[in-house]
């Protein structure tokens, strides 16, 4: 029988707003003193009502158990409670209520530098975490080359980790975790900042320490082809309590039809910013009339996006992802794909059509997810993260020819133009 690594029992995590924690004992003394007594509370901003003082439950009763070897994708929309949970697991923060339970040590990766100390170099940090999980030196000495050679920031390693950039924080510390002596392993979003040769160094890592070395793993990420290349299972996370806790597959069904149900977004405005407002987010027919329907490969479908601009920037620009149901990215289309001066969003009601072009897709279902950015300089709305979601359904129109009145292998099914020659 599988021994259980992480058991929660109606864990719950409850949050204070505006209460507590001004950065001084003194002020939140008298907070405290002032809430029980009823008088005045000095330290309140002005014109603030006390009585508007709330708290939410980030985690709210919360079970579940995770067998020793298991590889846990925790996935969910921004504010579902899934980096609160990973902070109780690793006892960052204490639950407010219920219990769990952990066998073994934990080695976290869940914010950029977390157990680094800035003053000391990435060797010395390598040794301090090292004692931090129990660590004699002499084991540390054995395993630091390889931690170095496999972070590929030997040049820096004696160079005080205030000096490195978000991407050589994260290969050291994820190098650090990975290698020293831990039972459960903790990753969350902060792999994203590594480059791209670096993510898949690091899932193949995940994924060894996990079914050679019988090490836990539980990895929260947005990027649902990343989740289910490592994974085998997964917890599907909605406003703090657990909606699913199923085979990783059936976990991101799930949450990739929650993004697509129009309730999901129906308030529009939970996206408007200093920029645009966010009006209207569609698919289209080539008539303008919304689809509810799936359509065959031999229809043009087009992405509808209406904003009212409140504020225009140059760098400004909004379109779209697309992924298949696997959740692997196919492109990303932007207003300014296609440049021209003249065509730059202005302030006022702002209509963005970009179209899917026909005998494009394969059959079956895509995901797309909304996108707003100034360029290269800030997000406003990222695809990769709690964006609003359209399910396209391509059903048939493949082409006109007997051989393929079905599916075709791939992700693509592109009707091409050939020609044929005969030789004499």
């Amino acid at each position: 029988m599988e021994e259980i690594a992480i058991k929660a029992e109606n864990v719950g995590k409850y949050y204070r707003l505006g209460q507590i924690n001004t950065g001084m004992l003194y002020t939140d003394v008298i907070s405290w003193i002032s809430r029980k007594t009823g008088w005045e509370d000095k330290t309140m901003k002005i014109g603030e009502n006390p009585g508007d003082r709330t708290g939410f439950w980030a985690l709210d009763d919360i079970s579940f158990e995770i067998h020793q070897g298991d590889r846990v994708g925790i996935i969910g929309k921004n504010g579902a409670g899934k980096s609160t949970l990973l902070k109780v697991i690793s006892r960052v923060t204490a639950p407010t209520k219920g219990r769990i339970g952990i066998k073994g040590n934990v080695a976290s990766l869940l914010e950029v530098g977390t157990g680094f100390h800035p003053e000391m170099t990435g060797r010395e940090n390598i040794y301090l975490n090292g004692a931090i999980l129990g660590m004699k030196r002499a084991e540390i000495n054995e395993k630091i080359d390889e931690i170095i050679a496999f972070s590929e920031i030997d040049e820096h390693i004696d160079t005080p980790v205030k000096r490195y950039s978000s991407g050589m924080y994260v290969r050291l510390a994820f190098a650090v975790a990975a290698h020293l002596d831990s039972d459960i392993l903790i990753a969350d979003e902060v792999l994203a900042v590594g480059d791209a040769e670096f993510q898949k160094r690091a899932l193949g890592k995940m994924n060894d320490l996990s079914s050679k070395q019988g090490r836990t793993v539980l990895f929260v990420s947005h990027r649902m082809n990343a989740v289910k290349t490592l994974c085998k299972n997964g917890i599907l996370l909605d406003h703090g309590k657990i909606v699913l806790q199923d085979d990783i597959e059936k976990c991101i069904n799930r949450y990739q039809q929650n993004l697509y149900d129009r309730k999901s977004f129906d308030n529009l405005s939970h996206y408007d910013n200093e920029f645009f407002d966010l009006l209207d987010y569609s698919l289209v027919d080539k008539e303008g009339h919304e689809l509810s329907r799936p359509v065959g490969n031999d229809e043009s479908v087009f992405v509808r996006i209406e904003l009212n601009m409140k504020k225009v920037h140059h760098a400004f620009t909004s379109g779209y992802a697309l992924y298949n149901s696997d959740g692997i990215l196919l492109y990303w289309s932007y207003l300014t794909d296609d440049y021209h001066e003249d065509r730059n969003v202005k302030q006022g009601i702002n209509i963005l059509t970009g179209e899917i072009p026909n005998h494009f897709l394969n059959e079956g279902e895509y995901y797309i997810y909304f996108s707003a950015s100034l360029h290269y300089i800030q997000w406003l709305v990222n695809p990769e993260e709690d964006s609003p979601c359209l399910k396209l359904n391509i059903q048939g129109g493949l082409s006109d020819s007997p051989f393929w009145p079905s599916k075709r292998p791939g992700v693509c099914a592109p009707v091409l133009k050939w020609t044929i020659e005969y030789n004499k």
